[in-house]
């Protein structure tokens, strides 16, 4: 595995691969790894002849009072997780290397993007459009992985890549689960033992809700209602947001039907922790 910190290097790099005629599979993280990156790293290697992976903590997407700084990082893991996992190019950019000090173009994105984290987040996913339009530009992927643990973040990256005509496929990864159905996240660590205890009710709600619409239940607001109850009786979480919408428009929506996002936000004491479900709806 090779670590690359200038752009102009990868971009050479790339260059040479394509010339040879080498598919190329980029995974864009913001390090601290754990088994959910991982196995984005595994789709792109069964998948593709190279697997980039980036390593940059963006400091466009953290609004003003959010945890930049305090956001966990661990380069010597990451490099070995990386290394492990069958990286061929690891991409690890510093700020000033990636942004002068004063953007003359930002993307703003304009759908999508109120609903769920985005509705508390403004200007986040503006800088995840950014960051991504430049990465992809540097690495210039066949295919790139994203989890759809981060489902909102998928559905804009998904019209990114449409409206911007951008040459490469997304491929969407499912949620990598602990053993009792907690979401693998890089936020898990900062959950006390209790509150550890209590996490995996999220994803039981989220599966009670699914059932109920397999079941024929249509009313959004009762599967809301359903998934709330679980989350108070079962933790001690603060409810941020149950939303049922339309995937992957993130519309809402009054009776449910077609493909539906079931995503929640909950947070403890430390963590803030996010998962959702997608499920079809037959006519």
């Amino acid at each position: 595995m090779e670590i690359i910190t200038t752009k102009a290097e990868i971009q050479a790099n790339v260059k040479q691969l394509k010339t040879a005629g080498k598919t190329i599979g980029f995974v864009p993280t913001m390090g601290f790894l754990h088994d959910g990156h991982l196995e984005l790293v595994k789709q792109s290697v069964q998948e593709n002849d190279i697997t980039v992976m980036s390593i940059f903590v963006n400091p466009l997407q953290f609004g003003p009072n959010e945890d930049f700084e305090s956001y966990p990082r661990d380069q010597k893991r990451d490099e070995q997780l990386a290394k492990e996992a069958g990286v061929d190019l690891l991409f690890m950019p510093q700020s000033e290397e990636m942004y002068s000090e004063e953007l003359s173009f930002r993307l703003s994105v304009n759908d999508r993007v109120d609903v769920l984290c985005g509705k508390s987040r403004p200007g986040h996913f503006d800088g995840v459009a950014t960051v991504l339009m430049k990465l992809f530009n540097l690495t210039l992927p066949d295919r790139a992985y994203f989890g759809l643990k981060d489902a909102q973040q998928v559905a804009v990256v998904q019209a990114l890549i449409e409206e911007f005509d951008l040459p490469v496929k997304l491929v969407g990864v499912e949620t990598v689960r602990e053993s009792d159905g907690l979401a693998r996240s890089s936020r898990n660590v900062y959950l006390s033992e209790s509150e550890r205890r209590q996490a995996p009710e999220l994803y039981k709600s989220l599966k009670k809700a699914e059932k109920a619409i397999k079941d024929g239940e249509r009313n959004p607001e009762v599967i809301k209602r359903l998934i709330r109850e679980q989350i108070h009786n079962g933790t001690d979480g603060m409810i941020d947001y149950v939303e049922l919408l339309s995937y992957p428009q993130l519309q809402n929506k009054t009776t449910l039907d077609g493909k539906v996002i079931i995503a929640i936000a909950v947070a403890f004491s430390k963590a803030r922790l996010i998962d959702n479900v997608i499920v079809e709806i037959g006519s």
